[in-house]
């Protein structure tokens, strides 16, 4: 089964008829797995098994190229996946920062800004900073605190609705911008909530791709602010993980 995965994913035209899979995690932890929480062990068998099979780990930048081109990722000469990471938890510094800069392997982190060097859960501003020149780590928006926008919508009258929306996502762009020096255009939806108001909403606030978390993979074709991401597991190992690089779109009811 694994075989039939990776030659599917292999062949030249393979890209356009399929996409290429986008990765999503939340968490790491050496020994604990959780809901959302991806052990280190786990995490390096699914780069070994990438390895392996000659699948090439690239940057979510040039998969944004390709969705809106319509063509592959130019920087995969073979088939192709991406890493992204939720939220900002200090364990993606104490426990994934080090695997990537060992392996080499582009990430890239969406990042809703006021819980950064405030709450004791997260990342601070200066572990954010020091992946980013490692050149290793893209820093984008998951808007400024993860609102469930489903819930926004039904407490605030449709005037307060939108200008939620608009703070939220103009306000983690420039905060990023402001404290880290990079430019902020993608954004991943908190919860996965999408509809077609917040993504013209993304489109003013000048994002130039936003990202689901109900499965799928990236292809030429698909709505440039909802990509579809492939929500990651600690069972997803060997064929597990294999069956994730070709999904088709599965809906969630609670997606992160």
């Amino acid at each position: 089964m694994i075989l039939l995965l990776v030659s599917a994913l292999a062949a030249p035209a393979a890209w356009g008829q399929g996409g290429t899979p986008v990765l999503a995690y939340h968490r790491f932890d050496p020994t604990t797995p959780g809901p959302t929480t991806i052990t280190t062990p786990v995490f390096e068998r699914q780069l070994d098994w990438l390895d392996a099979h000659g699948i090439k780990v690239v940057p979510l930048q040039s998969v944004v190229e390709a969705v809106r081109g319509g063509e592959r990722p130019t920087e995969a000469v073979g088939p192709a996946a991406v890493i992204t990471v939720d939220d900002g938890h200090v364990s993606v510094y104490t426990q994934l920062y080090p695997i990537i800069r060992r392996r080499h392997v582009p990430v890239t982190l969406f990042i809703y800004p006021s819980a950064i060097s405030n709450a004791a859960y997260a990342l601070t501003w200066e572990q954010l900073a020091e992946m980013v020149r490692s050149g290793l780590v893209d820093v984008q928006s998951h808007t400024y605190w993860h609102p469930d926008f489903r819930k926004e919508r039904a407490r605030r009258t449709p005037d307060d609705y939108r200008a939620f929306v608009n703070s939220q996502l103009v306000r983690s762009k420039a905060a990023l911008e402001r404290h880290l020096g990079v430019k902020v255009d993608l954004l991943a939806w908190p919860f996965g909530v999408i509809d077609a108001d917040l993504q013209s909403a993304a489109e003013h606030a000048g994002y130039r791709a936003a990202f689901a978390y109900e499965g799928g993979l990236a292809a030429p074709g698909v709505p440039p602010y909802a990509i579809p991401r492939i929500p990651v597991s600690n069972q997803a190992r060997d064929t597990a993980f294999a069956a994730l690089l070709a999904q088709a779109p599965e809906k969630r009811d609670h997606p992160r």
